[in-house]
Order: C-alpha cells, then sequence, then structure tokens
C-alpha cells in the first residue's frame, strides 16, 4: 500500500530525491558508529550537508535545519529514506529528543549553544532518564542537584544512558524540590561530560559484548551552571512529556520499515512458518492503515492523542514476534554470531542486518524505550476503550 498525495507534497517528495542523487555519500567501507552519540567525520559532513539544504529535520525552521515542513512532507521524507535504507543521522537522541527540547523550551542562547551545534553534528548528545531504581518511572528519579549561587550541585547515577561515553552533553533530569510531590519537583538540566564529578562507564548488551553503548552515568558534585537549566525550575516533567512527545505522530514509521524488512529477509518454509508470516504480513498493513488514519487526522490538525499509543504497541509487538518466528524458522543457524540476515546498506544502522538471534533481541528496545508495552496497555484500556482502573 502507497498513499497517494497532491502535486505538492509530490514535489517535495522530486525535490529531495534530487538533493540525495546530487550529495549522498559513498559510505561504503568507512568508519561505523560506535554508539548512538558516536558520529564519524564523513556521518558529521553528511549531516551537516542536510542540515545546509533544509533537509536534516524538515518540519524545524530554516536556521534549525529544516523547511518549516509539514507533517505529510515529513512523512514523505521518512518514506523516502526509508525506501533507499538510509538513516539520515547517527545521534538519533540528541536530533530527534534533545535538539528538539532545546527549540521548544530553551533560551535563544541555548538554541545558539547548543541546538544549533547538535543539528550540525558538531556535538553529540544523549539523554539522562532512567536510574537503577526508577527505570521507566522518570517520577521516581532519586539523582538530585541543589542551587547554589550560579551552579546547581549534582549528585547521584543514570543507567541505560545510550551513547553517553561518546557524548559531548547529557540531557539529565534531576530532583531539585525532594519535597515537591515525585513529578514536581524534577528540572531538567545540560550537564556536560567533561565536568569534573562525571564519570561514564559503557557496559555490553545482551546483543554482543562489543556493543558498547549503554552506560552507567555517575555525578559526583558535579558542579553545572545555573545557566544550563532547561525549562523552568522544577518544570522538568512538562520538559520530559515534550521530549518523549516529539514526532509521535510519525513514530510508527519506524516499525512499518521494520515490518517491511523482515517481510523481505524472512522465507518461511513449513505450514506453521508460512501462517505466520501470513500474520505477520496483516500486521504490517494494519499498522500502515492505522498509521495512515493518525496521519491524516495530524494533516487536518487533530489530536490523535492515546490512538497513537496503539500504533507504538502494535508495531513494536509486530516487529518482535515476526523476528522470534523468524529466528525460529532459521533453527541451530540462527544463533550465528556474526551473522547477515539482509543486504547490507553502509547508510543504514547495523541492528536491521545482523543475525536473527541478535536481531531478535534488539527488539526490545521497541518495547521498552518511549514508554513500555505495559503502560501502553494501560493508556489503551483507560482512555480509548474507556474501561475503569483497577
Amino acid at each position: 500500500m502507497r498513499l497517494a498525495f497532491d502535486s505538492g507534497v509530490e514535489a517535495f517528495r522530486a525535490e529531495f530525491i534530487a538533493f540525495l542523487d546530487e550529495h549522498l555519500p559513498d559510505a561504503e567501507g568507512l568508519e561505523r558508529p560506535r554508539s548512538s552519540s558516536h558520529t564519524p567525520d564523513w556521518a558529521r559532513r553528511w549531516q551537516r550537508t542536510q542540515f545546509d539544504h533544509g533537509w536534516l529535520v524538515p518540519g524545524n525552521p530554516p536556521e534549525y535545519g529544516g523547511r518549516d515542513a509539514g507533517i505529510l512532507e515529513q512523512y514523505v521524507h521518512r518514506e523516502t529514506l526509508a525506501e533507499r535504507g538510509i538513516h539520515e543521522h547517527f545521534n538519533p537522541q540528541g536530533v530527534g529528543i534533545i535538539a528538539a527540547s532545546l527549540l521548544t523550551f530553551g533560551t535563544e542562547e541555548q538554541k545558539r549553544r547548543w541546538a544549533v551545534p547538535i543539528l550540525r553534528g558538531d556535538l553529540t548528545a544523549s539523554l539522562g532518564m532512567s536510574e537503577p531504581g526508577a527505570g521507566s518511572d522518570l517520577a521516581g528519579l532519586s539523582t538530585r542537584a541543589r542551587l547554589e549561587d550560579d551552579h546547581f550541585i549534582v549528585d547521584g547515577q543514570k543507567v541505560w544512558t545510550s551513547g553517553a561515553h561518546d557524548a559531548d552533553v547529557v540531557l539529565t533530569f534531576v530532583r531539585t524540590d525532594p519535597d515537591a510531590p515525585k513529578h514536581r519537583g524534577i528540572s531538567a538540566l545540560l550537564i556536560p561530560t567533561d565536568l569534573p564529578g562525571v564519570h561514564r562507564r559503557p557496559f555490553a548488551s545482551v546483543a554482543r559484548p562489543d556493543d558498547l553503548d549503554f552506560n552507567e552515568v555517575f555525578f559526583d558534585s558535579v558542579r553545572v551552571p545555573a545557566d544550563n537549566l532547561l525549562g523552568d525550575l522544577n518544570a522538568g516533567w512538562r520538559v520530559a512529556s515534550g521530549s518523549l512527545g516529539h514526532e509521535r505522530n510519525l513514530l510508527w514509521t519506524n516499525f512499518a520499515s521494520r515490518l517491511d524488512g523482515l517481510l523481505a529477509d524472512f522465507h518461511p518454509v513449513t505450514p506453521l512458518e508460512e501462517s505466520r508470516y501470513a500474520t505477520l504480513t496483516m500486521d504490517a498493513h494494519a499498522l500502515r492503515l492505522l498509521g495512515s488514519q493518525a496521519l491524516a487526522k495530524a494533516a487536518r490538525g487533530e489530536e490523535a492523542g492515546p490512538g497513537l499509543s496503539v500504533l507504538k504497541l502494535l508495531g513494536s509487538e509486530a516487529v518482535q514476534a515476526g523476528a522470534e518466528h523468524a529466528l525460529a524458522a532459521a533453527g541451530t543457524g540462527g544463533l550465528d554470531h556474526p551473522g547477515v540476515t539482509a543486504r547490507y546498506s553502509p547508510l543504514s544502522l547495523e541492528d536491521t542486518a545482523p543475525g536473527w538471534f541478535e536481531r531478535f533481541v534488539r527488539t526490545f528496545a521497541g518495547t521498552i524505550a518511549g514508554g513500555t508495552s505495559e503502560i501502553q496497555r494501560t493508556i489503551i484500556a483507560e482512555r480509548v476503550l474507556g474501561l475503569p482502573r483497577p
């Protein structure tokens, strides 16, 4: 299925394709990113080229790497990249969440100092939310920051902080009012990783021992300038809600692309495998149909609201189930590591083409990040279906 658009949107698509044809780098054999905050020199140049031509984040104003594109143009932009196997940048949290949060909540000086360099690839950024005792419960965080004159003094620990050991700055959520209700005493601080007292310890994921993206980050009496406060004091919950809300209308397209990849790479043989492949096909079509409805609502200026939880839940769990069934169909060969299960694309991420075991375990990120499946089910039950709380 492919959506049809008016001539203006199709002209936008044609202009973007022409840009890619002229500027797309040949990344074959070049250095690969080591983490989600490590951007090799060639990738920084590619990101800067997109920024300068307004194609990095098309929905942004021109001075921030975009062209004030509407939601339909943004969809076409993503669709074109997915069709060519291109990942537009290699600092997803920095560009997609942190720079976007700076543009929404930051001062003009913060936008100049932090947002533009992150968008241009001059700096990389990671997101410091999860903690050992809080997990995905942001309101349960215990990392503290007390204001002394013109600095915050930060003490505490974060975990699962993707790419922190390669990041220049971590947008860190801290408790600044321990006496306030849990979600009202939180603030957001931009903490440069070269400040004294910041200690980053990368650790391997379940995918493989050399996959060093996750980090523990320790803050030992770190002095952070008060000017690095993003948003108002004790209003970090609002910043966090905005951070996780950016591009929510198009999050489902990431899962749709993953499903397309699974349909291309999973080759069923037995009747059971064929049945599972049929389910995968139906899930892929259902996701695109529901996503198209949400896209149409957004184009009309309507708020999709909790209905987006349906897309997130369906997409992430369909990808996970499809990868699990492909792994089972591959038998013991699916456990080979390293392995390759798809055509390699040098401008894409590595986790779209490895062996089936690694490809499967990496799907758990989709069912956890941005709100776990359990959280999405609760939202759907209460706010979509109108079921009573237990």
